[in-house]
């Protein structure tokens, strides 16, 4: 018996959103902009707050640290329901942080790592991640962490759980194969457009969907306001992104992830599960934050109505 619907393992922060900066001081110089605001950031912890306001019993798996900021998350995290009992607190570091500059623009960040840097896959209890029927993991780095990755897939496997995994952006820009031996051991791959053209070495994400599709039955690429792609057991399918105001694109790919996983996970078929990802990342952008705009159930249904009948 599972304990929960899903698992989700990686980076957990603090942002601190920063809106109307159109200069950066000067040393000796003070500025004010229009709003200061804080939030809980990281992609994984992005995703796990949006996969349960969508009615999923998540637990997250990560580090914070012994400081205001990580007693902040476990509480935000609590007030959605999310199980932290796997999260471990460093010792040594604090909880990292993120600065968002002007994201209602073209976004700029000063980060601060922190105890992410704790996280290690080869460390991770994988019995106890296990009782989730479904895990969700974030953090691959290419070579860096391959080994370890591959090796903790098969054991989530062999444990009954299914997996999905969003490899993010690689930063030292080798955009290693390996990914590919990943994939064969994933049940959902998920990644963006840059990321997928990058991997394949394709200029058409149809192209990039089939040449995946030799190494995992169930391929999906987010192609941003233009909507979502996905590969399943060898059929294309294409679906529409949703015209809306962006004030804040900060957590779009996560919660879009989370909104096609809740698909996944209840039964559902790939158009729905896009529909879904898509509603869920056309309403993150809508809000500062990048979990703020994220729908529960009630608003994911009343989106598509609205858009059904508009």
């Amino acid at each position: 018996m599972k304990k929960f619907d899903a698992v989700v393992i990686g980076d957990v922060n603090i942002d601190l959103v920063v809106v109307g900066c159109n200069q950066i001081p000067q040393p000796g110089q003070e500025i004010f902009v229009d709003n200061m605001m804080m939030h809980v950031g990281g992609g994984a912890a992005l995703f796990t707050i949006a996969l349960a306001k969508l009615g999923l019993h998540v637990a997250f798996d990560g580090v914070l640290g012994n400081d205001g900021y990580g007693h902040y998350i476990r509480e935000r995290f609590a007030g959605y329901g999310i199980d932290t009992s796997m999260v471990r607190t460093s010792g040594t570091s604090r909880t990292g942080i993120t600065i968002a500059i002007n994201p209602e623009l073209d976004r700029s960040f000063i980060t601060y790592v922190g105890s992410n840097a704790e996280l290690h896959v080869e460390e991770l209890d994988v019995g106890q991640i296990a009782l989730g029927r479904h895990v969700h993991v974030t953090g691959y780095r290419g070579r860096r962490n391959h080994t370890e990755f591959v090796a903790m897939a098969k054991r989530l496997k062999e444990a009954g759980a299914t997996l999905s995994c969003d490899v993010g952006w690689d930063d030292t820009g080798e955009w290693y194969s390996g990914v590919f031996e990943l994939m064969q051991h994933v049940d959902v791959f998920l990644m963006n457009e840059t990321e997928a053209l990058h991997y394949t070495g394709f200029e058409r994400i149809e192209d990039s969907l089939s040449y995946m599709s030799g190494f995992s039955p169930h391929v999906v690429i987010k192609l941003g306001p233009q909507g979502a792609a996905a590969m399943k057991d060898g059929l294309q399918t294409m679906s529409p992104g949703f015209p809306v105001e962006a004030v804040d694109t900060t957590g779009a790919g996560d919660s879009f992830n989370a909104g096609y996983i809740y698909g996944f996970l209840t039964g559902l078929d790939v158009e729905t599960c896009l529909l879904y990802g898509n509603v869920c990342g056309a309403l993150s952008v809508g809000a500062y934050g990048g979990s703020t705009g994220t729908p529960d159930r009630e608003g994911l249904e009343a989106f598509i109505r609205q858009n059904k009948n508009s």
